[in-house]
C-alpha cells in the first residue's frame, strides 16, 4: 500500500502513497515506508542504566538505513546515551541508504558476517524469520526482571513475534489516519469525526457535504491492494485464514470492495473512478490542499505538506464497519540468529526503541514516531503540531493491521501485483466485486503452488 514521495520501493507501493503509505527509515511524517527500564543489578540503580561492573566489555555492531540522509547525529546520541548507562558496550553503527541495504544486509548474512543487530521493514522481517536467521530474544527476555513489555504499544510490539518467539522490537512507525476539513465541516454545521463513527456515519456526513457542481467531494480513498486489504479489515475480512490459506474472495471482502466502489459510482460522493484527474499522482493531497476533499485517508508523513494549508484541518481514527482497523509500517530492530552477545544486543534493542533517555531523542529530532505506550514520554510528540488531536496516531496503533506477506514473504511483490490487476479490473467496470476477487482467488492460489 504504499506511495511515498521520495522513497524507493516496489511499482505498487509507489503508485500508492498519496493515501496511505510506507516507511523507508527516514522522517516518519515528512517523506514515509518505539519507557523502559534496563537490566539493573543494583537496588541504587536508576530504571534505565544497567550497571556492568560485572561484564566483559563486549563490542557489538549494527547495520542502519533509517538514519541515512540527516538524521545521523539522533542516531548518534541515541547510541551515546545507551553506552552512557551500558558501560560494558560498545556500538559500532554502519548507515547504508536505504537503495543498496537489502542488497549489503543479504551479502553479509551469506557471507557469514552478520551484523549482531540490523533494522528491517515488516515485510522482510518476515522473510528473514521464515528463513531462520533471527535471534529469539525470548531467553534474554525471561532473564531481564526488569522488562515489561507494557512499555510498548502492545499490536506494535508483537508484531515482530513470530511462531511465539520474540525476534525483534519495533523501533518506529508510520499509519493512516483520517483527515478532515473543519472549514468545511462548520459551513455545513456537522459534526467532527469521532471514533464512533462506522462506514454508515462517514457516508451520511460525505453526502452532506459533497458539493459536484463547486468540485468538493465528500470522502475520498484509493482503489488500490493497500487500501483494500486495510479496508477489509475494517469489515472483519482478511487476505489469509488461521492456516495460510487465501480467502481473498470472502463475502466480508467482497462487501468492502463493493463499499470502495459504491463510495463513487452508487453514492456520487467520490469522485468518478474514471477520473483521469484522480488517477494522477498526489491527485487527493492537492486536491485536499485545495479544500475540494472533506475527508481522505493519508499518512501521517503527510502532515507537514498541510501544515500551512488554508483552511482548519485535524485527524480522526478512520470509520470501520465491523470494527477498526489501521495500516501500520513499521522499522524494527532484530538480532543475527549467531551473534555472540545476546545479552547485550538485548539490553540495547530495548533502549533504543523505548528508553525515554534515547526515544526523546527521536522525537525532539522530529525524526520518526516511537510505538511506546507511556503518554508522558510521547507528550512531546503529541505537542508538535498541527494537527490537534495528534494522539490520533498513537490511538490507531490499537487497531493496526499488519501488511498481510502471508506465507511466502518471498513472493509478497508478486501476490500484491496480482491482486492489484484485479482491483484495478473492478475500479474500472471490467468486472464486478465479486467477479475480480474470485480472480485475485484463483491467481494467488496458483502462486502458493509454485
Amino acid at each position: 500500500m504504499l506511495k511515498k514521495s521520495g522513497i524507493t520501493m516496489l511499482l505498487i507501493i509507489m503508485v500508492f502513497l498519496s493515501a496511505c503509505g510506507s516507511n523507508n527509515g527516514n522522517n516518519a511524517e515528512s517523506s514515509a515506508p518505539a519507557s523502559s527500564s534496563s537490566p539493573s543489578e543494583s537496588a541504587s540503580a536508576s530504571p534505565s542504566e544497567s550497571p556492568s561492573a560485572s561484564k566483559e566489555p563486549v563490542t557489538i555492531k549494527a547495520l542502519m538505513y533509517t538514519p541515512n540522509g540527516g538524521q545521523e547525529e539522533t542516531m548518534k546520541a541515541m547510541v551515546d546515551a545507551f553506552q552512557a548507562a551500558n558501560t560494558d558496550v560498545t556500538v559500532d553503527v554502519e548507515v547504508v541508504p536505504y537503495a543498496d541495504y537489502e542488497t549489503k544486509l543479504n551479502t553479509l548474512l551469506a557471507s557469514g558476517s552478520a551484523p549482531d543487530i540490523f533494522e528491517v521493514g515488516y515485510e522482510n522481517f518476515r522473510k528473514y524469520a521464515e528463513k531462520d536467521l533471527l535471534l529469539d530474544l525470548n531467553p534474554s527476555i525471561e532473564a531481564d526482571a526488569s522488562f515489561d513489555p507494557g512499555i510498548y504499544k502492545k499490536l506494535a510490539y508483537d508484531a515482530f513475534n513470530y511462531n511465539g518467539k520474540q525476534m525483534g522490537v519495533t523501533e518506529s512507525f508510520s499509519d493512516v489516519v483520517l483527515y478532515y476539513n473543519k472549514d468545511l465541516f462548520d459551513a455545513k454545521g456537522l459534526a467532527y469525526p469521532d471514533a464512533s463513527w462506522t462506514w454508515k456515519e462517514e457516508l451520511e456526513a460525505a453526502q452532506k457535504l459533497t458539493d459536484a457542481k463547486a468540485g468538493v467531494w465528500g470522502t475520498y480513498a484509493p482503489i488500490q491492494f493497500y487500501e483494500f486489504y486495510k479496508t477489509i479489515g475494517q469489515n472483519g475480512g482478511g487476505v489469509w485464514d488461521a492456516g495460510g490459506k487465501p480467502t481473498i474472495n470472502s463475502p466480508a471482502n467482497v462487501e468492502a470492495l463493493q463499499w470502495m466502489i459504491d463510495k463513487a459510482s452508487k453514492y456520487k460522493v467520490s469522485p468518478a473512478l474514471n477520473d483521469d484527474t484522480f488517477n494522477q499522482p498526489d491527485a487527493d493531497l492537492n486536491a485536499f490542499v485545495a479544500g475540494k476533499i472533506a475527508m481522505v485517508r493519508f499518512g501521517i508523513w503527510n502532515f507537514g505538506r498541510f501544515k500551512d494549508a488554508p483552511f482548519k484541518w485535524d485527524i480522526a481514527l478512520e470509520p470501520g464497519n465491523t470494527q477498526k482497523a489501521h495500516h501500520f509500517f513499521a522499522d524494527g530492530l532484530t538480532a543475527s540468529k549467531t551473534t555472540k552477545h545476546a545479552d547485550a544486543v538485548w539490553r540495547f534493542l530495548k533502549f533504543y526503541t523505548s528508553d525515554p533517555a534515547a526515544v526523546s531523542k527521536r522525537i525532539e529530532a522530529g525524526w520518526s514516531v516511537p510505538a511506546v505506550a507511556d503518554d508522558a514520554v510521547m507528550e512531546a510528540y503529541y505537542k508538535q503540531t498541527p494537527p490537534e488531536s495528534k494522539k490520533i496516531v498513537t490511538e490507531a496503533l490499537d487497531s493496526l493491521v499488519l501488511p498481510p506477506v502471508g506465507p511466502k514473504p518471498e513472493m509478497w511483490g508478486e501476490f500484491t501485483g496480482a491482486v492489484g490487476e484485479e482491483l484495478d479490473k473492478a475500479k474500472f467496470g471490467k468486472s464486478t466485486a465479486q467477479e475480480a476477487l474470485d480472480a485475485a482467488q484463483k491467481k494467488v492460489e496458483e502462486l502458493l503452488s509454485k
